[in-house]
């Protein structure tokens, strides 16, 4: 009788299952698949070498426009080989560029108002007749040597003096002498137009220009320039 009962509970040992070895790994369970979010980086790399390839197209679509060389005054036209030249640029639909082919129209346009040296010409710059500032106008000097400075020229900054005749007497003599005013008759003039090195005048000494002055100051400087009673200071040039 104990036989059986050592039997029956050695039996019901070995009915008991097994446990892992010590050292051996568990089945990992299987991974869950997220294909939304493959699909989603797929479609992020597309997208970026698409917006790389654009920008790569688009940097070599360059032209050649119209860049100015020197500063170009408020109704002065803009000349190859004098105050313009050519410079590759990234094209722009949005942007109305002069293009260097059509940089033979632009002689026979003038510029709407000062261009600085170093911008690229648009189309909005320039215009078949152009107007004078508001409260600005025109007046026409023509000096003699030693009434402008040597190397004056279109775009200058200048001031305009009114020379003063006087006389003086001495033991035995008499003689008369002339000064230029403290006060200028235009403190602050612009250059228009010079007359072309081909003039006449300059051969003597002699030169014409035209100013752009306040309008308010004409009548007094119109004055003075009627008699040869005006000299012309440059204050600063075109490059400043």
């Amino acid at each position: 009788m104990k036989i059986q009962e050592r039997t029956g509970a050695g039996n019901n040992r070995s009915a008991a299952p097994a446990q892992p070895a010590v050292g051996e790994r568990l089945p990992a369970p299987p991974r869950e698949r997220k294909p939304a979010l493959a699909a989603l980086a797929v479609l992020l790399i597309l997208v970026g070498a698409l917006g790389a390839t654009v920008l790569v197209l688009r940097a070599g679509d360059r032209i050649e426009v119209v860049r100015v060389t020197e500063p170009i005054s408020a109704g002065e036209a803009a000349v190859e080989g004098k105050n313009i030249t050519g410079v590759m640029v990234a094209e722009d639909a949005a942007i109305n560029y002069v293009k260097w082919e059509q940089r033979g129209v632009l002689s026979k346009l003038k510029a709407k108002s000062d261009i600085p040296k170093g911008a690229v010409a648009v189309g909005e710059m320039f215009a078949k007749k152009t107007g004078l500032p508001a409260g600005k106008a025109s007046v026409g000097l023509s000096l003699k040597e030693g009434q402008y400075p040597s190397d004056i020229k279109v775009g200058d900054t200048v001031s305009v003096f009114p020379v003063v005749s006087g006389t003086s007497t001495g033991k035995g003599s008499s003689g008369g002498s002339s000064s230029t005013s403290g006060t200028p008759l235009v403190a602050d003039a612009k250059v228009n137009t010079i007359a072309a090195k081909s003039d006449a005048t300059v051969s003597t000494g002699n030169l014409n220009i035209t100013l752009v002055v306040p309008q308010e100051e004409v009548a007094a400087l119109a004055s003075a320039a009627s008699e040869g009673k005006a000299v012309v200071a440059r204050v600063s040039d075109d490059d400043n």
